[in-house]
């Protein structure tokens, strides 16, 4: 008797080799508004998804998943991590990669204290701020591209 698992977790296997590969290819060609497109979309969702009513502040998936106890705050870390990663791939100066990896680093610093952590990622936008800093580069790189009159 086969197991019914076992295409999928086939599938989903990932070894070390894979995992160094991807780390270690270099960035190629790549569509970059559609990465600036799915990492703001990912910021919106982790940091400010649904205002709370009456309020002008946004919680995110960031401060909901953080509730559940060692896994959360890993979870999201995790996901933060992505951001920086793009940034990585869209060709981000080191600076700047050390600027998002930072607030990256306070937040999960912030979320690992227990309930207070909790209300820090309601406030500390970490994610929101990595994408501040990614616009920003783009906004420079342009203006740098633009011919002077």
């Amino acid at each position: 008797m086969t197991d019914a698992r076992a295409p999928f977790s086939r599938a989903f296997s990932l070894n070390l080799d894979d995992l160094r590969r991807m780390i270690e290819t270099p960035p190629g060609p790549y569509d970059i508004d559609a990465a600036r497109e799915r990492v703001e979309r990912v910021a919106q969702l982790m940091d400010t998804a649904v205002r709370i009513p009456g309020t002008n502040i946004g919680v995110g998936a960031d401060a909901l998943i953080g509730l559940i106890p060692g896994v959360g705050n890993l979870a999201t870390t995790l996901v933060s991590a992505f951001i920086v990663y793009e940034a990585r791939r869209l060709g981000v100066s080191r600076f700047t990669l050390l600027r998002m990896a930072g607030n990256v680093g306070l937040d999960a610093l912030v979320s690992s204290v227990p309930v207070l952590g909790n209300v820090a990622d309601v406030f500390f936008r970490s994610n929101r701020r990595n994408v501040e800093l990614l616009r920003r580069h783009f906004d420079e790189a342009a203006a740098r591209a633009r011919p002077v009159r």
